[in-house]
């Protein structure tokens, strides 16, 4: 959709600032017209004529290329290109899901995409879930997953939580875990929600944000 704002001023520039103000948006994002140039008259007094400008502002949804994609195309375009930049050759396979969209990649390159305890995979998704959700009425969770990485990993935590919470009940011992992010430590804290003399909790601030398995008599 195009807003234009005509406004007067003692000379362009205060004219533009004076529409910019209205239509709420930085100068790079309108296109000027100049109407009048405006004159100071006569020893600068008799005669002056104000300048006038006309500042159209072209919404976003309008003339975005990306708004000609649905969201499964954004999501699916972007992962491309930034794999082919980190010089990985994968297959994104974009679907639509309860919660949201899901894409899965496939590559021989997957320790690359996955990361160090999956970080990489971790802001491949957030940077990935701005660039879906923009320009969009209703916000879509996005997933990403490498060669079902995601449920080989909350296997691997929920075995690791039950074995450590073992250890916690015998030697009745807290135990802190390494840092993780908060969808590795709600794995930890739903797998060990009901479990016997074992309570759970989070220490620490992000990104070092740490669970803590605790002793609890009953």
């Amino acid at each position: 959709m195009e807003r234009v704002v005509e406004k007067t001023g003692k000379n362009v520039s205060e004219a533009v600032v004076a529409a910019l103000q209205e239509l709420n948006v930085p100068e790079s994002m309108v296109r000027v017209e100049v109407l009048e140039e405006g004159s100071k008259g006569l020893f600068g007094i008799i005669g002056n004529r104000n300048a006038k400008v006309r500042v159209i502002y072209e919404e976003e949804d309008d003339y975005s290329e990306e708004a000609n994609l649905n969201v499964l195309e954004k999501g699916e375009a972007f992962l491309n290109s930034v794999l082919e930049k980190m010089g990985v050759q994968a297959v994104v396979v974009a679907s639509q899901k309860d919660f949201g969209v899901s894409y899965d990649i496939s590559s021989k390159d997957m320790a690359i995409i996955i990361g160090r305890r999956g970080e990489t995979l971790d802001a491949l998704q957030y940077i990935t879930s701005l660039v879906v959700n923009r320009g969009q009425a209703e916000y879509n969770r996005v997933v990403l997953n490498v060669e079902n990485y995601r449920e080989k990993r909350e296997d691997s935590l929920q075995k690791l939580a039950r074995r450590l919470a073992d250890k916690v009940v015998r030697y009745r011992k807290d135990i802190t875990l390494e840092s993780m992010n908060p969808y590795e430590r709600r794995i930890i804290h739903a797998t060990l929600q009901n479990y016997r003399n074992v309570k759970t909790y989070s220490i620490g601030e992000e990104p070092s944000r740490k669970v803590v398995i605790s002793y609890k008599r009953d």
